[in-house]
């Protein structure tokens, strides 16, 4: 993959891509090779003209991804916003922004962004009035942060951080250990980890950690992934004597996860064949904390991978779970450790009237959030369930973790709305009072704006949650420029709250609005099962009925409307804009899941099967060829502008999907609208350091206003 950044010229003669200019601005896209691949589906003879570009390291891409980057950036160059967003986006990003501390020892470890960096340094503090010290400054690892700062985890004396480190971001992960007296790290290096935590044992001396086995040279970033499995790394020793804790040759395709228990007394195993919440539940007694035994047996609490169960924490022997078993909403029950059988199981804290979305067990105290109308709502119970107070928060908006130690009485939790940049606050159950932590100054005069929450009815009836943030006393005149976000999938809810790139877009009249769909949590497991599989078309129903809801109400048109989703949220925008070309005038599909019918076939891909399905199954292939954006494009049709973005290091959704899907739309583009992609470099699925962040969405805003007829008043 390192090849793509280093394209040379691409040898295919230029033409014009479908036509497409806007305005003022002549544009020629390369013309892309088609190759003559077909494929078989039950019976069905499928063209894959593009198949060459599942070639990442070959040559050829590289070419074409280079071309593809010059012609991007010699019009985005001359959009006449671009360097107003940019200069505005550096601007809004100058702000403090604080993470939730993790409590160790007694001490307080959180990360701290004074604004620009590229990364944000890792702090601790020896009380909660104590100065913060500087633990590990991840800018100096990477000057120009093409090595990212992944996650960290404190030993539980506080001696020593566990850390570790990303090549452009990517899931592939190195684990080092600092000695933080010291400042230095010891020789320990753990590699291939992904998708896992680092789960210290109580005495400090090694942590529990997920790996796969070293994937084919050449092909770290998109080779298939199979046999996870959970070890342990005691400190001082070479990853070669790591301990293999569980695997399961017969699951080689799932996902193991460890996790110990606060008292350090067990060693909590989850089990999940796909990237939803469903998962199996296992344990082991590691009896003496302070000694733990690593040979011990693995015992299963749960078997059966038929819903969530989620575990929050312990108290001596009776643990206590999420789960959404008989209950879409999500309940918390207990389970005697002595006595585990699911009979012997009880139900604390049943299922509500609105979806649980988080909990934590704080100072003897679980702490539940919930969501009403996709606001949150913090509350309290006594260990036996007993409704204890409700935490009152800043006002309507989201919380985003919650945390907190059970021998501490004070819970931990993030809050933010679309208007109020992501504050932590510290809750006294005591005194029943939040007192923020480290808060940030707002960059923006929020007075000026507006949130407010709305409804629209789906093509099946049902009522779809959106939020609208946009200037006071907006005009109902149909010529708002309107950017529609969505996600939509795998149990992942789209809560209102801050992004620092949107004031901008608001402060030259920009509308801001996020649509809550099903395929999410927002309102349950029930909200999430109406949108995956064969009712995945609902969520784009949803997203529709949405943007017809805000022309419906005069607040845009069709010529004034955008979208934009990254990964599922990408696959979202791309087919809406498939389906319904001549309601948006502007499509920003980032990282997107493209090709519906080989996707499991990189990476992690299987995982996504259980919210999907796959092309391999004949009753599932004929819904994914459905709406797969790649295989759904009809030449001639005038699709939205579109700026795909994608990432040389995105192992996650591999680059290719974007690649087959933009040389496809160009070729299909029937109109003067741009098809563009633009390709980061040493970023991933989710990860830019900051100044490239900036630079990108500063882009992808400049785009959307040369599209919707944004200009500067």
């Amino acid at each position: 993959m390192h090849k793509i950044v280093a394209a040379a010229a691409f040898v295919a003669t230029l033409t014009g891509c479908a036509g497409a200019a806007t305005g003022h601005l002549p544009l020629d896209c390369p013309d892309t090779p088609r190759g003559g691949v077909v494929e078989h589906y039950h019976g069905t003879r499928i063209a894959d003209p593009y198949r060459w570009m599942e070639d990442l390291d070959a040559p050829a891409v590289a070419d074409w991804v280079g071309a593809q980057n010059a012609v991007t950036t010699s019009y985005l160059a001359a959009l006449p916003l671009r360097g107003h967003f940019r200069e505005r986006l550096t601007a809004l990003w100058d702000y403090a922004r604080t993470g939730i501390p993790q409590l160790e020892g007694g001490r307080l470890f959180y990360s701290r962004n004074s604004g620009l960096q590229r990364q944000a340094p890792v702090y601790m503090r020896a009380a909660l009035d104590a100065e913060p010290e500087l633990v590990l400054d991840p800018n100096l690892i990477s000057a120009d942060g093409s090595v990212s700062l992944a996650q960290y985890t404190p030993s539980p004396d506080a001696k020593l951080l566990a850390y570790a480190l990303a090549e452009g971001g990517a899931d592939w992960r190195t684990i080092r250990v600092r000695d933080i007296a010291s400042g230095r790290d010891l020789a320990d290096e753990v590699r291939w980890m992904r998708f896992s935590g680092i789960a210290w044992t109580r005495d400090g001396k090694g942590f529990f950690y997920s790996r796969y086995p070293e994937p084919p040279a050449n092909k770290v970033l998109e080779a298939p992934l199979s046999g996870h499995a959970l070890y342990y790394h005691r400190i001082g020793t070479p990853q070669a004597d790591d301990v293999l804790v569980y695997q399961r040759p017969d699951l080689a395709g799932w996902v193991i996860g460890g996790s110990v228990t606060e008292d350090g007394r067990y060693l909590l195993i989850t089990l999940a064949k796909g990237a939803g919440n469903n998962n199996r539940l296992h344990y082991a007694d590691l009896a003496d904390p302070l000694a733990p035994r690593l040979d011990a047996p693995v015992r299963a609490l749960v078997e059966g991978d038929d819903a969530e169960y989620a575990p929050i924490g312990n108290v001596g022997a009776l643990l206590y779970i999420r789960t959404d078993q008989g209950a879409p909403n999500r309940s918390i029950v207990a389970v005697d450790m002595r006595a585990p059988d699911p009979a012997n199981w009880r139900t604390i804290v049943p299922e509500q009237a609105h979806a649980l979305e988080n909990v934590a067990l704080v100072g003897g105290r679980l702490a539940g959030q919930y969501l009403v109308d996709v606001s949150s709502r913090l509350r309290l119970f006594a260990l036996d369930g007993t409704p204890q107070q409700e935490i009152d928060l800043p006002g309507v908006g989201s919380v985003f973790g919650l945390s907190g130690r059970q021998d501490a009485r004070d819970v931990w939790y993030a809050f933010s709305s679309p208007l109020m940049p992501t504050t932590v606050f510290r809750y006294d159950p005591a005194t029943r009072r939040s007192t923020a932590f480290e808060p940030p100054e707002a960059p923006i005069d929020a007075s000026r704006y507006e949130t407010t929450a709305g409804f629209a009815t789906s093509r099946d009836g049902t009522r779809v949650p959106f939020f609208m943030t946009a200037r006071k006393g907006l005009r109902r005149d149909s010529a708002n420029p309107v950017m529609l976000y969505g996600y939509g999938g795998f149990s992942v809810s789209t809560l209102p709250a801050y992004r620092a790139d949107v004031p901008a877009w608001l402060e030259l009249g920009g509308v801001w609005v996020t649509a809550n769909l099903r395929g999410g949590a927002e309102y349950g497991e029930a909200w999430h099962r109406a949108g995956m599989l064969g009712n995945k078309q609902r969520v784009f129903d949803d997203f529709v009925a949405v943007a017809q809801q805000l022309v419906s109400e005069s607040i845009t048109s069709p010529a004034r409307l955008g979208m934009m989703g990254g990964s599922n949220g990408g696959l979202l925008v791309a087919t809406v804009a498939n389906q319904r070309p001549d309601l948006f005038a502007a499509a920003l599909p980032a990282v997107g899941v493209f090709d519906m019918l080989r996707f499991d076939r990189f990476t992690g891909g299987k995982l996504w099967v259980e919210e999907y399905g796959s092309a391999g199954n004949a009753a599932q292939f004929p819904f994914l060829l459905a709406y797969s954006p790649l295989h759904n494009l009809k030449p001639g049709t005038c699709y939205p502008a579109t700026l795909v973005t994608t990432a040389d290091h995105d192992d996650r959704v591999v680059p290719s999907h974007s690649f087959k899907y933009t040389a496809a739309l160009q070729a299909a583009q029937g109109c003067a609208r741009p098809a563009l992609i633009r390709v980061e470099v040493a970023g991933s699925h989710n990860y830019r350091p900051t100044d490239r962040l900036i630079a990108e969405r500063a882009d992808q805003w400049a785009f959307a206003a040369e599209a919707l007829g944004l200009h500067r008043p």
